[in-house]
């Protein structure tokens, strides 16, 4: 009977990819996103490019709240960064490469990170969460304020513009999609491979017992810092791909209601887990777009029924929310692993 995996040596331990299962669903994963912008229409790839640029944010958010057990409120702040960032080089270099966009987003996001970081950090739990909401009130005022409107837009938001790959301008979504992708599958898996190396281990060791973890010569102030960076790095990328993929943005798209959100997109897909980012965030926000077709279609595209429709679809994805936490609060990665366990020891698994 089949009661484990057994693995022969060291390399079959340590890689990703180390059963069958994951192999073919790595390799299902890349093709149905190669796919995508061939037989998708303009509304799906709207859909995927926004869940693309989620996905980066949710696997920032990660780092710090999943692996390293730190709360944060505040990261809509630093995706607000990254897209505003973007908005203000291109002002001074219209045709810059996107790439060296991206990597100074990061730099600036990880840099305010770090400044955030370094207070937020003498407090715990909830004080902490409180603690980064200031993130987002201090960067949205700046934001907001007249003497940057020339950068900014201020409170009336300002046009994005359009990343130029070589010499060619990305304007249609299938060519934004094939931007904003690779840079989403690249870092997700980066982000994978951080959690298997030593410093993964060491927020591993903080976030499970941060005394024990101090004992054992792990520097907390230093590994909860670096967490916080990278994560707000991680925001700041995903801010420059939203701004080169919508046309305009507004402060109160980064808002609080934002970080809420992506710390949603963690909780429902699973905290601490590779793969919890990506269910997350397919969930929460395809959901309402499910539900919005459905309202759409028993309302038989009646203006004056979606009224009173709207509330109750918000109700409905309010109590999914609330029951798929009292009943997996694992997260999908849970039925996920229970699905692949039963899947690789058929026909002995029960």
């Amino acid at each position: 009977m089949i009661i484990g995996e057994y693995k022969t040596d060291y390399g079959q331990d340590e890689g990703i990819w180390n059963t069958w299962a994951k192999k073919l669903g790595f390799v299902v994963a890349l093709l149905l996103l190669l796919l995508i912008p061939f037989i998708g229409n303009d509304y799906q790839l709207l859909m995927a490019g926004q869940i693309a640029i989620f996905v980066i944010a949710v696997v920032g958010l990660n780092v710090l709240v999943g692996y390293t057990g730190l709360m944060s409120l505040g990261h809509g702040a630093f995706f607000a960064l990254g897209a505003y960032t973007t908005v203000a080089l291109h002002q001074f270099f219209p045709h810059l490469f996107p790439l060296i966009t991206l990597i100074i987003s990061m730099v600036v996001a990880g840099f305010f990170g770090f400044l955030f970081g370094l207070p937020s950090l003498r407090v715990k739990g909830l004080y902490l969460a409180v603690a980064t909401l200031s993130a987002n009130f201090i960067v949205l005022f700046f934001i907001r304020q007249d003497w940057l409107e020339h950068l900014t837009g201020g409170r009336g938001g300002i046009e994005t513009p359009n990343a130029y790959f070589f010499g060619t301008e990305l304007i249609t979504n299938q060519q934004k999609y094939f931007l904003i992708v690779p840079i989403s599958i690249v870092m997700f898996l980066f982000a994978q491979n951080l959690f298997r190396s030593r410093f993964g281990r060491a927020l591993i060791a903080i976030r499970d017992n941060d005394h024990s973890a101090e004992i054992l010569g792990i520097s907390l102030f230093n590994y909860k810092l670096k967490s916080f960076v990278i994560s707000a790095a991680y925001c700041g990328a995903a801010g420059t791909l939203w701004a080169y993929f919508f046309p305009a943005i507004l402060p109160e798209d980064f808002g609080l209601n934002m970080s809420i959100t992506l710390l949603i997109c963690l909780v429902a897909g699973g905290m601490g887990r590779s793969l919890g980012p990506i269910f997350g965030t397919i969930l929460i926000l395809m959901v309402p777009e499910l539900l919005k077709m459905g309202a759409f279609y028993f309302s038989e595209g009646n203006a004056s029924a979606q009224i009173y429709f709207s509330p109750i679809r918000d109700i409905v994805f309010g109590l999914m929310i609330i029951g798929f936490l009292i009943f997996e609060p694992m997260g999908l990665v849970s039925i996920w692993d229970r699905f692949w366990r039963f899947i690789n020891r058929w026909p002995f698994a029960k």
